[in-house]
């Protein structure tokens, strides 16, 4: 799945080393809660706790988890998808777009019947009756947060199934629908914490459901699916809460830059509100987003061109939110590109 441009790839053709590419295009924290220090003592001979005990009890902290929900640790909120998808085997499943592709592949190789609702134009359009809702929160490749109460309330009496995807919840200042799940036992929330905690490399995401649900889905889930080493920088990554207040702050600085960075470059005539560590600009003209980043590929600077996004085209293009110093220099290439 792709998630950003392919940093390896570009640098191949550029002749550079993979870290001397600035890489707007991966949605990725540019800091990290703790250092790689913390590994050191892990002891690797003895194999991992198939339950992941310290890690649900370091998220158990972190994401205080109602009464009668439980948790399901993956490789990665990716692997949490599929395998979410692969369990429910849905009907029709209601895709709620723009969103990134793997809900859209999954869909295709479990023969779902897919329905688009385009939820720039027509948020509240009907849905199927027992359908299978995914709801991005804060949504992907926008940035937008939305209130989900009035969505909630429809969707549960349409006797739908509901997946929200909060990958992205925690750059907000906002609260998770967690709350939500003791009372309503058909819905579903994923969660990634490679994002926040800038740790792409440690895939762990989790899924929070009903007790009941939990345990159906964990029948079907091998042992050991994370490493010693994994759960371990993200126990420590956890348990730094200093670093949420941090990165929400500096998320928020390093957004209204970046917002104005792409402003004044004039190259845009939209630019998304977002909430989230990103943000998406549409191209005036109806510029090729493929034509922009040809043009900044001198600075290797790389960038997302959204033509995969469901309800976009090459036109929109998504920057993740970096330094200063990255974002002085996104700036300063601006300044070449032809307008």
């Amino acid at each position: 799945m792709n998630h950003g441009g392919n940093i390896y790839q570009f640098a191949r053709r550029l002749g550079c080393l993979p870290e001397q590419v600035l890489d707007f295009s991966a949605n990725i924290n540019p800091k990290q809660a703790v250092d790689l220090s913390c590994l050191q003592q892990v002891q690797l001979t003895p194999y991992a706790d198939p339950n992941y005990g310290l890690l649900k009890q370091a998220i158990n902290q972190r994401y205080p988890v109602p009464d009668g929900v439980g948790i399901e640790l993956f490789n990665g909120a990716s692997a949490a998808i599929f395998a979410l998808l692969r369990r429910l085997q849905p009907k029709d499943l209601v895709l709620y777009t723009p969103l990134y592709g793997e809900y859209a592949h999954i869909a295709g190789e479990l023969g779902c019947l897919v329905h688009n609702i385009n939820r720039f134009d027509n948020l509240l359009a009907d849905i199927p009756e027992r359908s299978t809702i995914i709801f991005v929160n804060p949504s992907t490749p926008d940035g937008q947060l939305y209130d989900l109460h009035e969505l909630l309330t429809i969707w549960q009496a349409a006797d739908c199934t509901i997946i929200i995807d909060e990958s992205f919840l925690d750059f907000c200042e906002t609260d998770s629908i967690a709350g939500h799940i003791a009372n309503y036992d058909k819905l579903y929330l994923i969660k990634s914490l490679s994002k926040f905690y800038g740790c792409a490399g440690i895939r762990i995401g989790f899924i929070l459901a009903t007790n009941a649900a939990i345990s159906e889905l964990n029948r079907f889930e091998p042992a050991w699916k994370l490493s010693s080493l994994d759960m371990a920088y993200m126990q420590q990554a956890l348990e730094n809460t200093g670093f949420i207040r941090q990165t929400r702050q500096q998320t928020t600085h390093l957004r209204s830059l970046l917002h104005q960075a792409l402003q004044d470059s004039a190259l845009f005539d939209k630019i998304y509100p977002g909430q989230a560590n990103f943000l998406l600009a549409r191209l005036a003209d109806g510029g090729s987003g493929y034509q922009l980043q040809a043009q900044l590929e001198p600075s290797r600077i790389l960038i997302r061109v959204c033509d995969n996004f469901e309800g976009l085209d090459k036109s929109h293009v998504r920057f993740a939110v970096k330094n200063e110093q990255s974002i002085s220099q996104l700036v300063h290439s601006f300044n070449n590109v032809k307008k």
